[in-house]
């Protein structure tokens, strides 16, 4: 009988201290340490009660009963309740496009997640300003409205002790599975380009069906390399204006459809814009039509008109009260016809940059030297 009572001590004990080993060094739920603490307390008790112990060892038994009993009470009670951790974030997988499936992976936890949730968000370009979705699987079917946005999934990892959401990155941009809308045939424009004429576009060739088309009526300098809106001219029809004369002139079309699907194309520019009537000058005439700063660089655009078809030099002189002046000559490539729009961008020197006043002076010289009138710009910088 010792015997036995000797082995269920040691079963009892062993098994409360195995519980206060695992409550210190492993994070379980509380219910197995106490299911180890109760056996093993209930095993000691047991001894007791049945005099499977001499009588004498009765109150010490007791005594280390009652011990154990709160070591495993108090293990059980610090024992943290640790909801899952998110470790790597959710993914997603498939094409954003209408149509297609995405689907959700969990992504890597800790602390043994025993089930997982789903929801579906919409977001903006940048996966910002989102909006909580009905979907709650574990795919998203892309519809229409997902056009133009990017989604993402916020996963809810369960445990025992609790849950925890993770979300995943942004997909890419939701494309549409329509048709594209594409140009065949360039926009065109009919008409004389001369001042006081009136120009028509016409919208070209798509596929994609679109429902309908907006204009905007561009000026471009002579060579056509740089090319800008004009305010306001969004009509199928342009007036040719004064403020059009040495530039080409040339129509962007856009097409739309109703379901938010567009293309644009551009039509090709038109020949000169002509005065209404001829120009005679015994010299070239220039006239300062803007100037940017973009940065530390100036960008001027310029009219320069004559009576012959040849190329001119383009003069520029820089000055600043106190600094020496600086003298810069451009060509213009393409000759006035009889006059020309053009850009032409420079670095100022060093020594006029900064805070002051800085004027440019420019003149048009033609192939005998002789100079147009002096065009000046002052700026206070």
């Amino acid at each position: 009988m010792l015997l036995d009572a000797f082995g269920l001590g040691t079963v009892a004990q062993s098994s409360l201290l195995f519980a206060g080993i695992i409550v210190i060094w492993v994070t379980v739920p509380t219910k197995i340490v106490g299911i180890l603490a109760g056996f093993g307390a209930g095993a000691m008790i047991s001894a007791i009660a049945f005099d499977l112990v001499p009588e004498a060892e009765t109150t010490i038994a007791l005594w280390q009963t009652v011990l154990w009993m709160l070591i495993g009470v108090a293990a059980a009670i610090a024992s943290p309740a640790v909801a899952p951790v998110n470790v790597d974030p959710p993914t997603i997988t498939g094409t954003a496009r209408v149509g297609e499936v995405l689907t959700a992976h969990n992504g890597t936890w800790d602390n043994a997640p025993t089930s997982y949730r789903y929801r579906w968000l919409r977001c903006n370009q940048n996966g910002n300003s989102c909006v909580l979705l009905a979907s709650d699987g574990e795919t998203y079917r892309i519809g229409q409205v997902d056009v133009g946005r990017t989604l993402r999934v916020r996963v809810t990892a369960v445990n025992a002790d609790g849950a925890t959401n993770a979300r995943s990155e942004q997909s890419g941009v939701v494309g549409s599975n329509a048709a594209p809308l594409t140009n065949t045939a360039r926009p065109t424009i009919t008409g004389e380009a001369r001042v006081g004429q009136e120009l028509t576009a016409s919208e070209g060739t798509w596929t994609g069906s679109p429902t309908s088309f907006a204009f905007q009526w561009q000026r471009c300098n002579i060579d056509a390399i740089t090319c800008l809106d004009v305010t306001g001219a969004t009509g199928r029809t342009y007036g040719v204006r004064i403020a059009d004369l040495g530039f080409r002139l040339r129509v962007q079309v856009t097409a739309r459809t109703d379901n938010n699907r567009s293309g644009t194309a551009t039509s090709n520019p038109t020949a000169v814009v002509q005065p209404t009537t001829p120009v005679t000058n015994a010299r070239p005439t220039l006239r300062i039509l803007k100037v940017t700063f973009l940065g530390a660089r100036i960008y001027v655009r310029i009219r320069i008109c004559d009576d012959q078809p040849r190329n001119l030099g383009i003069l520029v002189r820089e000055t600043r009260p106190g600094v020496r002046p600086a003298l810069r000559r451009f060509a213009t490539r393409v000759a006035p016809r009889p006059c020309g729009a053009y850009t032409r961008s420079w670095l100022p020197a060093q020594r006029f940059r900064g805070p002051g006043r800085y004027t440019i002076t420019l003149r048009a010289q033609d192939s005998s030297g002789r100079t147009s009138l002096p065009a000046v710009r002052t700026f206070r910088r």
